[in-house]
């Protein structure tokens, strides 16, 4: 899956596993052609949304959101991706070349999840964010949500406490 706000904007950032904290490092340039393979496991990182926690990849830089779930045939029910912003937009995500049915939940700096929708399997037509107040976005297997009764005005933490802490401030 690519978002297609990525290739709109020239600016898009970029770390986590073992490390006290992950760090977003600015990229170079974008691939010109769409990934034809799905990347390796991203660095994963526990995230708790109310009493609900979930393991996710995170995908920090350009390549790394620009790829996403594309050519991905399965996602464990706990598992999910999360896409880190430099800054706030109006987020679109798509599904190019992703045959899993998704779901994504559009996160402000806060945390606090905004929208969450429903993505259809192969839809290259984008789902675009109702506000440009998007930092974040939340992938997981399509009813995640719903099976967990995580809604919109949950918060998402890390364990380093909320996701502006974890991802852009220095420790």
């Amino acid at each position: 899956m690519r978002l297609v706000a990525l290739l709109m904007a020239a600016a898009v950032c970029g770390g986590c596993n073992d490390s006290p904290t992950p760090t977003v490092e600015p990229i170079q340039s974008l691939t010109p052609s769409l990934p034809t393979v799905a990347q390796p496991k991203l660095q994963t990182m526990k995230l708790w949304l109310g009493a609900e926690q979930m393991e996710a990849e995170l995908a920090l830089n350009g390549i790394e959101q620009q790829t996403g779930m594309m050519f991905r045939t399965n996602l464990a029910e706990q598992a999910g991706m999360l896409f880190v912003f430099p800054m706030t937009h109006r987020a679109g995500f798509w599904m190019k070349n992703c045959p899993l049915p998704l779901s994504a939940a559009y996160i402000d700096p806060d945390g606090v999840i905004l929208e969450i929708h429903d993505l259809e399997p192969y839809n290259t037509n984008s789902v675009n964010a109702a506000t440009d107040r998007v930092q974040y976005v939340l992938e997981t297997s399509r009813g995640w949500f719903g099976r967990h009764n995580v809604s919109t005005g949950a918060v998402v933490r890390t364990e380093h406490g909320g996701l502006t802490e974890t991802f852009f401030q220095k420790r």
